[in-house]
């Protein structure tokens, strides 16, 4: 069962499965999925009562997606730690490693290139610049966009949202911008 778990499994079987999510939360629950909303329930935990948009019932709002949001993490390290491959390279394309290589970045082995994603590469000024930088990007994009992508490309568009539909356009067009304009000029 473990080896059936922990190979990668292909997009026709997961991309499905992920979908069927959207109508079982709509449907039993009545919640739409999304992660970035977690970060106002959380705050709203730990803050209470001081920040007026922190001020409203977040365990009856979002509980169940803190919840949700914590089996993600237990998955995820779960999954890094028992399911892992035994085999460290990533899999990626020849075409991928080239254009990486290009920017600089030799390291193939583990999830993320430890030349940014260290201590050392966060002390850089291209890690700062990628991960302080962008995460309060990603994290202001999510706020200002009403939501993350996972939330407007799963739920919203599923929903049949314009708003979710014109969000997913702008990532990936941010996401375009971002790999062959923005990241040569960092690295």
């Amino acid at each position: 069962m473990i080896e059936f778990i922990s190979q990668p499994w292909p997009w026709y079987v997961a991309g499905p499965l992920i979908g069927l999510m959207v109508p079982a939360l709509l449907l039993f629950a009545g919640k739409q999925f999304g992660i970035s909303a977690n970060l106002r329930h959380a705050c709203a935990a730990a803050i209470p009562g001081r920040v007026e948009f922190f001020q409203y019932d977040w365990k009856g709002a979002g509980a169940w997606n803190l919840v949700f949001a914590l089996g993600v993490i237990i998955g995820g390290a779960i999954g890094a730690t028992w399911l892992a491959s035994p085999d460290p390279m990533v899999g990626i394309s020849d075409a991928t490693v080239a254009d990486l290589q290009a920017l600089g970045i030799t390291d193939f082995e583990g999830l993320l290139p430890p030349e940014i994603f260290t201590w050392a590469g966060l002390l850089s000024v291209p890690g700062i610049i990628m991960i302080v930088v962008g995460g309060f990007l990603v994290g202001f994009g999510a706020r200002y966009a009403g939501g993350c992508t996972s939330g407007h490309a799963i739920s919203g568009l599923a929903d049949l949202q314009v708003p979710s539909l014109v969000a997913v356009i702008g990532f990936f067009v941010g996401g375009l911008i971002t790999t062959y304009l923005i990241l040569p000029l960092i690295l």
